[in-house]
């Protein structure tokens, strides 16, 4: 049986996603193989390392892949047997084929035209529902955003976003009058940006981070989820009482999909593992093969062998301990107690966004030190970063007020008890994102957050991707080594194997 290789990312975040019969085997973004923070296509129109690196892993060859799928503009040479598809439909499809849904209801906000579309799916099937839209779109308007706050960077909307987790649930009614819209159409009032900007302070309080800043971010955040939640009361008259799908870049911000989440307008609520321009990668693979919906793993890059690893650690002539995975686990829970910062690789990589299990930098988040230890000394960011908490899907509840579910990091929380989690929250009332740890994540990373919360009562660890300053995030054992010994990380479990400095 053929593959099938769908292209998504062509620009920035190539990535390659492989479908045999219906299922995705395997996924890849080209700048976890290149080590080229965000990397697109090479002039062949493929992101070649990536494609090549999956088909190795699987012991096959480009002779295997029998159509190639993209909703891009780019053009791989192979025009013979190449799917060109809408862009909206692969978001669409990247949403809705990948979700445990027969039948949904699908909204996509994208920054390409027509800016917001809505789609239904069944049983497979995924058509457009007429629904003209007007005036900006979300992301677009979340871009505005982070640029007054001078975020102008690819990364811009993230920073935003985590500026104003800093003060959640604020309100300025002066935005009502600059931002407005209803269902089908956004209203921005001319030279709105200006205005908004000469409202931010001078002096101390003018910084990034400060509370005064950190507050008009949050109004800001607050009136575009306002805005979107008119779009989806309207789909929700429209589609009644079926689940809903969301894909787009817009998406990537937590914020909002913790709006959709808790607004319990749609049975169920689902963003899928990466809703951006490298997820179109799956979305066109899935529906050129003709696949019904179902779930995709969020752990389909290159895994690795204990003899792979191990050749690698000799060849870099290291020192090691091989232990059993009980004392791999145990190992690492001493030393994040002790304040220390691990890197954790195990099993097939992520090919998201996200660090979920596989590929990831874990702190305690009750050290003393842990924000000061991941800001200056390990990732060189803002001290008013903030980072996510992994834990146990059973006990996030208890602790947290959010969503039911967050599976991919995907949405913000609020501590119960913010006390208890002080040393890991940038403000007294930030909020957190948070992956909800099920049934479904690396069976491994499962034992190490039950037992650090057999140890400390808490059963969350901080989780960042595993990455070097402005890297992407570590694929291989050599890259994990490599960023190990340059940087400020104490301990490196690589499966069985055990580094310390």
């Amino acid at each position: 049986m053929g593959l099938t290789a769908g292209l998504g990312g062509a620009v920035r975040h190539g990535c390659v996603a492989l479908v045999a019969g219906e299922r995705v085997v395997g996924a890849c973004e080209q700048e976890r193989v290149t080590r080229v923070r965000g990397a697109g296509f090479n002039g062949t129109g493929l992101p070649d390392e990536a494609l090549d690196t999956l088909l190795e892993r699987l012991g096959q060859d480009r002779g295997e892949v029998t159509k190639y799928a993209i909703a891009e503009r780019a053009k791989p040479r192979q025009d013979e047997n190449l799917a060109q598809l809408d862009h909206h439909l692969a978001h669409a499809c990247a949403s809705y084929l990948s979700s445990p849904f027969s039948s949904a209801a699908i909204v996509v906000c994208d920054q390409e035209s027509p800016k917001v579309s809505v789609w239904r799916g069944r049983e497979g099937d995924v058509t457009r529902v007429d629904w003209p839209w007007r005036g900006p779109g979300f992301a677009e308007l979340y871009s505005d955003c982070a640029e007054i706050f001078g975020l102008k960077s690819e990364a811009g909307g993230q920073r935003f976003e985590g500026l104003a987790r800093l003060a959640p649930n604020r309100r300025d009614d002066r935005l009502h009058s600059l931002l407005d819209g209803d269902g089908h159409s956004l209203k921005v009032q001319s030279g709105w940006r200006a205005t908004v900007r000469g409202w931010l302070p001078t002096g101390p309080e003018g910084d990034p981070g400060s509370r005064t800043t950190a507050a008009l971010a949050s109004a800001l955040q607050a009136r575009a989820g306002e805005l979107f939640m008119d779009l989806l009361a309207d789909v929700h008259k429209d589609a009644g009482d079926v689940p809903l799908c969301l894909g787009g870049d817009f998406f990537h911000h937590s914020a909002m999909n913790t709006l959709a989440k808790r607004a319990e307008l749609f049975r169920e609520v689902f963003v899928p593992v990466n809703p951006g321009n490298a997820g179109l990668a799956v979305g066109t693979a899935l529906h050129v093969s003709g696949a019904k919906p179902q779930p995709v793993s969020p752990f389909l890059g290159p895994a690795f062998q204990l003899h792979e690893i191990k050749e690698t650690l000799d060849n870099c002539k290291l020192r090691y301990d091989w232990v059993t995975e009980a004392d791999a686990v145990s190992m690492t829970v001493d030393a994040v107690r002790h304040g220390m910062l691990v890197g954790w690789f195990d099993g097939a990589m992520e090919w998201g966004p996200r660090a979920l299990g596989a590929r990831c930098i874990l702190a305690s988040p009750f050290a003393p030190y842990v924000l000061e230890n991941l800001n200056r000394f390990l990732k060189r960011r803002e001290p008013w970063h903030g980072y996510a908490l992994s834990g146990l899907k059973e006990d996030v509840a208890k602790h947290f007020a959010g969503p039911e579910n967050s599976p991919f990091m995907e949405c913000d929380y609020q501590p119960r008890d913010a006390a208890q989690f002080r040393n890991i929250l940038p403000t007294p009332e930030a909020a957190l994102r948070i992956q909800t740890v099920g049934e479904s994540a690396p069976p491994r990373f499962r034992k190490l957050l039950k037992a650090f919360g057999e140890a400390t009562g808490f059963p969350f660890l901080v989780n960042t991707s595993f990455n070097g300053f402005h890297e992407p995030m570590v694929c291989t054992p050599r890259d994990a080594v490599r960023v190990f010994y340059g940087s400020g990380l104490d301990m490196l479990v690589l499966d069985s194997f055990v580094i310390t400095k």
